[in-house]
């Protein structure tokens, strides 16, 4: 799995950029064939947000953000959001695109 991280308006240091990759890596054995992976850190005057976005084999791409007080609590916030994604299983996010509805 490809991963990239990035920072907008600040540098990653090296501690936040390891943090990162063992999340990836904790995710990506949830997922089915992850292809690639985006960690964006940025600040937003006194908050700090991460965007998480996770690509899989099957075309979807799963998004995640969140904001705290520092880098690190939103990176597990943004964990969470994206490993309840992951566990709804992909026949959730298709019956929402296809406009369906759950059967």
């Amino acid at each position: 799995m490809r991963t990239q991280i990035t920072g907008r308006h600040r540098p990653v240091s090296e501690d936040l950029r390891e943090r990162a990759e063992r999340v990836l890596q904790r995710l990506a054995s949830h997922a089915s064939r992850p292809v690639d992976a985006t960690v964006t850190f940025d600040n937003h005057s006194a908050q700090c947000s991460v965007e998480l976005r996770l690509h899989l084999s099957s075309g979807d791409m799963l998004v995640a953000s969140a904001t705290a007080a520092d880098h690190r609590s939103a990176l597990d916030r943004a964990e969470q959001k994206l490993r309840r994604q992951l566990e709804k299983g992909p026949r959730a996010r298709r019956s929402r695109r296809a406009g369906t509805g759950p059967q």
